[in-house]
């Protein structure tokens, strides 16, 4: 037998590297792998996270997030695989320089042997400091052999925009044609796309007027792009001015060319130019369709030009266009919410005989219309034809209902209502029972009231907040002798609060009862009602016209004790009642206090302390505050005449004070009987600073004792 053969063993393969074209770099060179290769990557071990313990339910704490909340992401470009690593080393030097440019970031980049256009765009890319990315534009530019081309200036011009530099963005054009690289029309469509993202309807005109300047042509679409910015920020002259532009240049319209042209219109109410375009785009074949038509009468809709939706109207059906469901319900939501129900109604009839689904919100709208117009039986009737057709009414179609019956005195009919709804699972509202109150109320039956506020408490609602509402309501209304009488029905029955208390005594106040919003304040006294800040700030109010000053600073003294701030009115009040009889100290006092607690205080007040201040410098700086102060449309009521008191019995004399009231009472800023009083103020000022000044030197050298000895002998 032949020996058999011994198998030769196999040669070892050698590991085969396939190089890539590579371009000539500055740093290592990029080897781009084929199928075998036998590179290996490199992977930093990665340490497993820290066993998160279980989550346990009870501890969790939903407001934990909002407290504290985490940090943004630091962006950090050495993270984004896209970039070479050419470009992070050029933005780490910008991040060891602080983003700042300057000798030592010109040193870093001059290690580049060179800069690529390419890479220039990538570093443009993610670098958010426009400052920082024009000087490293403008110094990549003074390479030697360096020619910028359109990717890089157009990461310059987005780099520009993000940063809130686009006008100097729209600088670009000229920059690239001093650099011998023409702009092109895609460098102004970025800049015209840039502004109409923003809004910025005018300067995507100033950029449109730039390309024409520069000879260059828009596209049709361009064109569409210019005139639709133009048009939605409220620009509709320079649209028909770029639209004439369009023809000139022989271009042929598209349909959107047309609809640009026609929602412009519309919404500025030019229903005979629109009709003209709509001519127009009919001879081009182009008849708009049922979409288009839907688009006109939601933007007239929305203008409330009813008279140019049902001209529009009448055109689609002239150019036989079927109407589709959302045609119908935006022009009956419009006419009904417009004041045209019955027209919307006629409408709702077509889509029915159409066989067109209607929906619950077309119903609600026709009901409410219905309700407005006063024809309450039309709404009953719909809500009977909603419930036929399948539906079941929201409680929106209910409460419009309800107001109705109330209206029309069917308080009966309305309650009925009203209990369907709780039957139904509705769970009525404030808004639901107002009516029927209000109902109640004007119709003297406080039994059925009463009534329909203990249901509404087995409903859950908060009687209180909702009884201060309507109390509300009805002053508002300027019905507060309704809201008295019902008042005094309620608090017998134990539906009173700090709340109402201070409602009424408001309205009393501004209609000038003030005795009686005092009785309401000495009735919650009476009934052990405790007050609280509001309603101590209407008594100051009261006192103070009632001429009570001294029980005015005990209110307000009760309003500091509960560790509040009276109102500015209050404040206001109180400070003119102290100057009017004489007691300026205070006033001034409770000024600087006003100033000092609440935010925005009256500007009254600070001219106040205005002219204290001035009052130093003499009477000519008090004239140029006064001024001040007239020019800004403030006459100088009694507290900025108590602060010329104060000032110049303060820092000067009688007489600089005397000159400055003559000089109003020559202007007639002040008449004749108050500069009398104001006289008398003065000199009754002055002497009791005088007596205060006596008094404090008798205290200081020890003489008060003789002082009272010799007083008790003249008594004797």
């Amino acid at each position: 037998m032949p020996p058999k053969s011994i198998p030769v063993p196999a040669k070892a393969s050698k590991p085969y590297f396939f190089y890539g074209h590579r371009k000539p770099s500055q740093n290592r060179p990029v080897v781009y792998g084929g199928l075998f290769s036998n590179r290996q990557i490199l992977k930093t071990p990665q340490t497993p996270p820290p066993h998160s313990p279980p989550f346990d339910l009870q501890k969790w704490d939903p407001h934990h997030l909002s407290r504290n909340p985490s940090p943004p992401p630091i962006p950090n470009p050495r993270q984004n695989p896209k970039l070479s690593p050419i470009a992070r080393f050029i933005i780490d030097a910008f991040r060891k320089n602080q983003y700042t440019w300057g000798p030592t970031v010109v040193f870093e980049l001059n290690k580049l042997r060179r800069v690529t256009p390419l890479l220039v765009t990538e570093v443009l890319k993610v670098q958010d400091d426009p400052v920082l990315a024009s000087k490293f534009f403008h110094w990549a530019g003074k390479q030697k052999g360096f020619k910028h081309d359109f990717g890089s200036y157009n990461a310059l011009a987005y780099c520009l925009n993000r940063n809130g530099r686009f006008r100097a963005a729209d600088q670009l054009p000229e920059l690239m044609d001093s650099q011998g690289k023409p702009p092109t029309e895609k460098q102004f469509e970025i800049l015209i796309r840039m502004h109409a993202d923003n809004n910025r309807g005018q300067r995507v005109y100033y950029v449109y007027q730039k390309m024409k300047n520069f000879g260059i042509k828009p596209r049709v679409f361009l064109y569409n792009r210019v005139m639709d910015a133009l048009v939605k920020t409220g620009h509709l002259d320079l649209a028909l001015s770029v639209y004439e532009d369009f023809r000139g240049d022989g271009l042929v319209e598209e349909n959107i060319t047309f609809m640009i042209l026609i929602k412009g219109l519309c919404k500025a109410g030019h229903i005979g130019e629109m009709l003209e375009v709509l001519g127009r785009m009919r001879e081009t074949s182009n008849k708009p369709d049922v979409f288009a038509y839907t688009a006109m009468i939601r933007i007239l809709v929305s203008e409330g030009n009813l008279d140019g939706c049902l001209h529009v109207w009448e055109e689609m059906q002239r150019d036989r266009v079927e109407p589709d469901v959302m045609a119908y319900v935006t022009l009956v939501a419009g006419l009904c919410k417009g004041g045209r129900v019955q027209r919307g109604y006629e409408l709702f009839k077509d889509m029915k005989k159409k066989g067109i689904l209607i929906d619950r919100a077309t119903y609600g709208v026709i009901i409410e219309g219905f309700v407005k117009d006063g024809k309450v039986g039309s709404a009953c009737g719909l809500l009977k034809d909603l419930i036929d057709s399948g539906y079941r009414a929201d409680l929106g179609i209910y409460n419009s209902i309800i107001e109705g019956l109330c209206d029309a005195r069917l308080v009966d009919r309305a309650y009925k209502l009203f209990q369907v709804t709780v039957q139904e699972g509705l769970e009525p509202d404030f808004v639901t029972v107002k009516p029927m109150l209000l109902a109640f109320a004007e119709m003297s039956r406080m039994s059925d009231f009463c009534k329909l506020l203990e249901q509404m408490q087995k409903l859950g609602f908060s009687i209180n907040d909702d009884l201060s509402k309507f109390f509300s309501f009805l002053v508002e209304e300027e019905r507060t002798v309704m809201a008295l009488q019902v008042f005094n029905e309620l608090k017998v029955k134990g539906y009173s609060s700090v709340p109402i208390y201070n409602i009424l005594m408001g309205a009393l106040h501004k209609t000038g009862k003030v005795k009686q919003a005092l009785s309401l304040f000495r009735e919650m006294k009476d009934m052990n009602v405790e007050p609280d800040s509001s309603t101590y700030c209407n008594a100051v109010l009261c006192y103070v016209e009632d001429e009570n000053i001294k029980e005015a600073c005990i209110c307000h003294n009760k309003i500091i004790e509960m560790s509040c701030v009276p109102s500015i009115e209050a404040y206001h009040s109180l400070a003119k009642g102290l100057c009017k009889i004489g007691e300026i100290d205070a006033a001034m006092m409770l000024v600087r206090d006003c100033l000092g607690s609440v935010t925005n205080g009256p500007m009254e007040f600070k001219y106040t302390l205005t002219v204290l201040h001035a009052c130093r410098s003499g009477t000519e700086k008090v004239m140029e505050v006064l001024n001040e102060m007239m020019q800004e449309g403030l006459p100088p009521e009694n507290i900025i005449c108590s602060a010329i008191i104060a000032g110049m019995c303060k820092y000067r004399t009688i007489e600089e004070a005397r000159k400055v009231f003559a000089n109003l009472r020559t202007r007639r800023l002040i008449t004749e009987a108050n500069l009398i009083v104001y006289d008398e103020l003065l000199i009754e000022y002055m002497e009791k600073k005088a007596a205060d000044l006596v008094l404090s030197g008798l205290k200081f050298f020890g003489l008060e004792s003789k002082l009272k000895a010799k007083g008790s002998t003249l008594l004797s």
